[in-house]
């Protein structure tokens, strides 16, 4: 069989890091890593052909040579997916749907021939087996958890590497945690589910054998979900063969703020080549925290333990939540001024809302105050239910700590913030390499020319480079990131 397996468009949003992808003539963030999975799950004597909408068009030639036409999407390409299921429809190419976006809102998508929902390790095996007894059902799905030690590597010469910015590996699902905003312990379950030793080493070799340098992303919503094994066999075995192929991989991954608790965990870590952690660190106000069940930031300093993380050598990325209902008139200027004492560089603030199959979904629902779908997006102004405090006050409050964190003035404060006091365990951190020198001369022709920015690009430039010169490309990708997030969230100074 023909399979051309497609990725929807990203929209613009804080992780999308559209405008800053241009600085290193990059098409996207990351390559569809579940769908290249998805791929190797297909009978190996199948025709595959992958198109990232994000990177490459998709043209009536693509769908009409295609036997069935795959789509993974999450909730934020909604749009995408429908315009794509569309264009199949009229050229009457069988489509077979999986992913958050279709597992959440099955019901909105009778018009898909085959819904594979839930994990493809189990359902996809089930409908390939239909399928060839020539007898598909329209829907698949379970109530067990995958076992991803069986996962397969992903089929990476589907894609062109050289378009994205990074690479991407998982490692585990789940999370130990249950927040009632979130939705990885409706998809993935509260127990982390980990992948083997020799599947993570494969994983590495993989990428790098296929010519990748550069950063990879492990996208475990939570890393150190099962802290033991990471401890006692993963990372070990990560800086080994890092040690061993002479560190070709940046690592980053998302982790909760115990990690902060845990010295030996942050020192494996550093010493395995992991640079930064992206942490929900939510709220300031602790009533907020114990409103959404975030147990694990409670009853802690929170600068405090940011602060650890970052002197054991990991930069802090934070996201943060606006519209609790025990959220006081005050959070948004709490939450500015907390923003900027952490020296946090990378601060995502987004809405809160409430995804399908959460105990926040659950309990607005209850209350009669959900309005719709949650969009997905972090960066569109939107809320899916009605909040507790005026909505107009709501509105403008968040748009005022976007318009302070990324004005300029506060931006690069906080990035000399950061700098000053962060110490980088890696020798590598000045690098020298055709995009990072694209980089840094368009970052010179842009951001240094912009009226309001330029005498803090200079600034910055000037007192990183001579005070600072080991940390002077990351003082140059803080600028870039900057220019990203005052364009995505429409922010004025």
């Amino acid at each position: 069989m023909n399979i051309l397996l497609v990725y929807p468009i990203y929209p613009d949003s804080f992780w999308s890091f559209k405008h800053a992808l241009k600085f290193v003539s990059k098409k996207a963030g990351f390559p569809p890593l579940g769908l290249l999975t998805v791929a190797s799950l297909l009978p190996a004597d199948w025709n595959k052909k992958l198109i990232d909408l994000n990177t490459a068009s998709l043209k009536d030639k693509d769908i009409q040579w295609a036997d069935y036409v795959f789509i993974s999407a999450m909730s934020v390409q909604s749009q995408s997916a429908n315009e794509i299921i569309e264009r199949c429809h009229k050229l009457n190419t069988k489509i077979v749907a999986g992913g958050p976006l279709f597992t959440a809102s099955s019901e909105h998508y009778n018009n898909i021939d085959h819904l594979i929902l839930n994990e493809a390790e189990i359902t996809l095996p089930q409908f390939l087996n239909d399928l060839s007894k020539g007898k598909p059902k329209h829907i698949y799905t379970t109530d067990e958890w995958a076992d991803v030690t069986t996962t397969p590597l992903p089929i990476w010469n589907l894609i062109s590497m050289n378009k994205y910015s990074s690479m991407n590996l998982q490692y585990s699902r789940g999370c130990p945690y249950d927040c009632d905003f979130c939705d990885i312990t409706v998809l993935y379950g509260r127990k982390p589910r980990t992948k083997t030793r020799a599947q993570v080493i494969s994983e590495l070799d993989q990428l790098f054998f296929s010519g990748w340098v550069g950063p990879v992303f492990f996208v475990d919503d939570n890393f150190i979900g099962n802290k033991v094994k990471l401890k006692k066999e993963i990372l070990p075995a990560i800086i080994e063969w890092m040690e061993e192929h002479k560190h070709p991989f940046r690592l980053n991954t998302e982790a909760s703020i115990n990690l902060a608790d845990d010295e030996e965990m942050m020192r494996l870590m550093v010493k395995a080549g992991f640079e930064a952690v992206f942490i929900g660190i939510e709220s300031p106000n602790e009533e907020s925290l114990v409103e959404c069940n975030k147990i694990q930031n409670r009853n802690r300093d929170l600068i405090s333990s940011i602060r650890k993380i970052q002197q054991a050598g990991l930069e802090v990325q934070g996201g943060f939540i606006i519209g609790f209902d025990k959220d006081p008139p005050s959070i948004f200027e709490e939450l500015t001024t907390f923003i900027q004492e952490s020296g946090i560089v990378t601060a995502m603030v987004g809405l809160l809302n409430a995804p399908k199959g959460t105990k926040l979904h659950k309990r607005l629902q209850n209350e009669g105050r959900i309005l719709n779908d949650f969009t997905g997006s972090n960066t569109d102004f939107s809320i899916n239910f009605t909040p507790r405090m005026n909505l107009e006050v709501l509105m403008d409050g968040y748009k005022k700590i976007l318009n302070t964190i990324y004005n300029p003035k506060y931006f690069y404060a906080r990035v000399l913030k950061f700098l000053k006091d962060f110490e980088p365990k890696s020798h590598k951190v000045f690098r020298i390499s055709f995009p990072y020198l694209l980089a840094l001369i368009k970052s010179m022709f842009i951001l240094g020319t912009i009226e309001k920015e330029r005498f803090y690009y200079w600034k910055l430039f000037f007192w990183s480079l001579f005070r600072k010169p080991r940390l002077f490309s990351l003082a140059i990708l803080f600028t870039i990131y900057g220019f990203h997030f005052r364009k995505i969230s429409g922010s004025v100074f």
